[in-house]
């Protein structure tokens, strides 16, 4: 399949009501309205194809850079590529379920998402803390530096409530995902989010969102959930 064949089967299964979810969330025009889910068998079809991807994200059209971001090949991704992606990741859709759930799959995962982090921009942040979250809930223990990890939820207690709001939402499901996916931290990750508290996320026109990591682990503990890794990252 061509780019203009997948934007005619995307526009087909273009909801009104989803686009306008899509929209209350951050999401402009282009788009049509695509549930996720509806997306897959068009991506059984083609499986992955970078260049395709490349083709569709450059659209700008919010259903086409999510779709692209299920048919990309991460390992064939460059820094420059991840950044590109990431410049036109405008809203948190995009910066932390397309582009940081792509570079989860890429061997530079953490280079990148450390640089993301250090930039002080706030979906790049949120996109750097987020693919840690995809990280750790998939991949082996041993994969991380448990020192650099602890570093990190340092920052988070510190920083967490002095920071942009995406960049808030992506630090607290930080917090929760090593204490849940990373078993080498857990007690650390505990302590830490009962000192941190309760986090206000402000919205815009929106009423503000209270973050309770400390409350959210605990439910995973008493599920019996700590150790829980996914098997896949990408749908």
């Amino acid at each position: 399949m061509n780019a203009e064949m997948v934007m005619r089967e995307l526009e087909a299964l273009g909801k009104e009501r989803t686009k306008k979810m899509y929209m209350s969330n951050g999401a402009h025009e282009p788009l049509f309205g695509v549930a996720t889910g509806a997306m897959k068998p068009i991506a059984k079809k083609i499986k992955i194809d970078q260049s395709l991807a490349e083709e569709l994200y450059a659209t700008g059209n919010y259903d086409a850079m999510y779709f692209a971001g299920v048919i990309a090949d991460p390992k064939a991704m460059t820094t420059a590529d991840f950044d590109r992606w990431m410049d036109s990741a405008y809203f948190y859709m995009l910066s932390d379920y397309v582009v940081a759930v792509t570079l989860a799959e890429a061997p530079i995962a953490q280079e990148v998402a450390d640089a993301w982090i250090a930039s002080g921009e706030e979906l790049k942040m949120s996109a750097g803390w987020s693919c840690y979250c995809w990280l750790l809930g998939n991949r082996k223990d041993n994969e991380f530096s448990e020192s650099k990890l602890a570093n990190m939820l340092e920052v988070v207690k510190t920083t967490i409530h002095d920071a942009p709001e995406r960049t808030k939402s992506a630090m607290n499901n930080f917090l929760y995902t090593v204490a849940i996916s990373y078993v080498p931290l857990h007690d650390l990750a505990v302590e830490t989010a009962l000192a941190i508290g309760p986090v206000e996320m402000k919205r815009d026109n929106k009423k503000s969102t209270i973050l309770h990591a400390y409350e959210n682990i605990q439910k995973e503990v008493e599920r019996g959930r700590v150790g829980f890794k996914r098997k896949y990252v990408r749908c």
